[in-house]
């Protein structure tokens, strides 16, 4: 058995963190993946990260959690040269992905339609940050940008009046699982019908179809009412920190005001009257939290049946024994000058050829002899194409 995408060939033209992170996962599931940079003007992100020593050998840890699995090709293509060198491996491939700014790819003479004349069945993905279409289509947009465009930034911070962005790029990564979840469907389809297909992802359409039932009701035009934030599903202070409390039903609800004794609030069973308890069950709460620590009632809860976390820092939620359970962290080969290296697999398992790491991420260009040595490309050829800063 083997997983899903061996065999199929994703020719990977993007940068930064939403494209990389799509063809991550198509890469962690097999697929045969050929991440293609600038020879000048490598993404970027090789350069970012905590740790200067991997920073200077473009081994940034912004690039490092989504590299793995990966072939690396330098092309410039501006070049004629180069630009071949990507149609010939366009005319193999089963996936091509790009993720800049709308437009530029076809100015290349590398868009979805000429690719397409040279292999009529290919998954051509742009993802860009506002789509193809619209007055919008060729600006360009990271994480925060389309947080704020979104409304994102305005909602989360609509307590304080100031905009607050939250604490991860949740958009990249969102845009990344999104594209690659149509790459997968395009891939199916044209395993049943033999049809090609071009995939346009707009990270903006992404970032507010997560804000979800926020974003009917704002749209909505008619009568609405005002809904209180629930006293049962919010975070408040402990005796050593916060805990969030996530009792969100009213089985849940029942059986937390039953183990805290308080048969009244335990008796609550419809919307309308737990809306208009608010107040009440808030104060009720601020009360009792503050008695136990947050391990304490991150238990009691766990025991009673009712969701509830205490707030925790990233080094403490990884290391917590659930994280160790699911296999999520997988280590790097070392690399000189890093301690241990970590990095997520993918966020989902399989019963079996599930998503693995099986190579680390690569240097920039370290496959280009391998790579164009299967195009038919012979030293000499490539030694004049590396002279010519086209590889």
């Amino acid at each position: 058995m083997s997983r899903p995408f061996e065999g199929i060939r994703v020719l990977d033209a993007t940068h930064v963190l939403a494209g990389p992170y799509c063809t991550y996962l198509l890469g962690l599931l097999g697929a045969d993946v050929i991440k293609v940079e600038n020879p000048q003007e490598p993404d970027p992100v090789r350069g970012r990260g905590p740790v200067p020593a991997l920073n200077a050998k473009g081994l940034g840890f912004n690039y490092l959690v989504q590299g793995s699995n990966k072939r690396a090709l330098t092309l410039d293509l501006k070049q004629e040269a180069a630009r071949e060198i990507f149609r010939r491996l366009a005319a193999d491939a089963d996936v091509v992905v790009e993720n800049w700014r709308s437009g530029a790819f076809p100015v290349l003479g590398l868009g979805y339609e000429d690719i397409r004349e040279i292999n009529p069945d290919v998954v051509y993905c742009s993802l860009t940050a506002f789509g193809q279409d619209g007055p919008w289509a060729q600006a360009t947009a990271y994480d925060p940008t389309v947080q704020a465009f979104s409304g994102i930034m305005q909602r989360t911070g609509a307590a304080t009046g100031v905009p607050v962005m939250p604490g991860a790029p949740f958009v990249d990564y969102g845009a990344g699982l999104n594209a690659a979840f149509a790459i997968a469907s395009a891939l199916f389809h044209r395993q049943r019908t033999g049809e090609g297909q071009y995939i346009d992802c707009s990270m903006l359409d992404l970032a507010l179809v997560m804000t979800g039932p926020a974003l009917v009701a704002d749209d909505y035009p008619g009568e609405k009412v005002p809904v209180p934030a629930e006293a049962g599903i919010a975070c408040y202070r402990t005796r050593d920190g916060w805990l969030q409390l996530g009792a969100y039903n009213f089985r849940q609800s029942k059986r937390l005001w039953t183990a805290l004794g308080r048969p009244d609030l335990a008796a609550i069973d419809n919307w309308p009257e737990l809306w208009a308890a608010t107040p009440r069950i808030r104060a009720t709460l601020e009360e009792i939290l503050p008695t136990r620590t947050s391990a304490e009632w991150e238990e009691f809860l766990r025991d009673i049946r009712v969701p509830g976390a205490r707030v925790r820092s990233l080094p403490d939620a990884i290391a917590i024994p659930q994280v160790a359970a699911r296999g999520l962290m997988q280590e790097l080969p070392p690399m000189p000058g890093a301690d241990r290296v970590r990095v997520p697999n993918a966020p989902f398992a399989f019963a079996k050829d599930g998503p693995r790491i099986d190579t680390p991420p690569p240097r920039l260009g370290q496959h280009n002899d391998e790579i164009l040595a299967e195009l038919g490309y012979g030293p000499g050829d490539i030694a004049a194409l590396r002279q010519n800063g086209a590889i």
